[in-house]
């Protein structure tokens, strides 16, 4: 699995002009799978995303995760994390796993972030979203189940 994590001051995510997910101070989760990920990876990845230190403490260096801060979760999947651009113009996308599969694993990595105790507003898996946020600091990483 493969995330790109930015933390934010707020987030939302439309549908067709409706607002189906929205958030304070938190991250936004682009979230990624691919078709060798299991349920282990995205319980690794909700245990890293939930202890991440990136919010500032009292002295102004980053030492909070998003517990510490009362912070919240937009988990929006993203299929082309794991697009290809190497050869030609156009990207391909057979590294994404499979509709089925993706939305299964996406659904219990939400899960499981929420039973680390984390309020977790979702977009609409396979629909077309936009996504409006401001990245605060700006702090954006990478994060991927397979470089542990």
């Amino acid at each position: 699995m493969r995330i790109v994590l930015q933390r934010v001051s707020k987030a939302k995510v439309t549908v067709r002009g409706e607002t189906v997910g929205e958030i304070g101070t938190g991250f936004l989760l682009l979230v990624g799978v691919t078709h060798d990920d299991e349920e282990k990876d995205a319980e690794y990845l909700a245990e890293k995303v939930a202890g991440l230190r990136v919010f500032e403490d009292g002295d102004g260096k980053m030492n909070l995760s998003v517990l510490d801060v009362g912070g919240e979760i937009l988990s929006v999947s993203q299929f082309t994390l794991y697009g290809d651009a190497r050869k030609g113009r156009r990207p391909n996308f057979m590294a994404a796993a499979k509709p089925d599969m993706a939305e299964r694993l996406y659904g219990r990595f939400n899960q499981f972030l929420r039973e680390k105790g984390l309020r977790v507003e979702t977009g609409r898996f396979g629909e077309r979203m936009e996504v409006h946020l401001i990245n605060d600091g700006p702090v954006t990483l990478i994060l991927d189940s397979k470089n542990r």
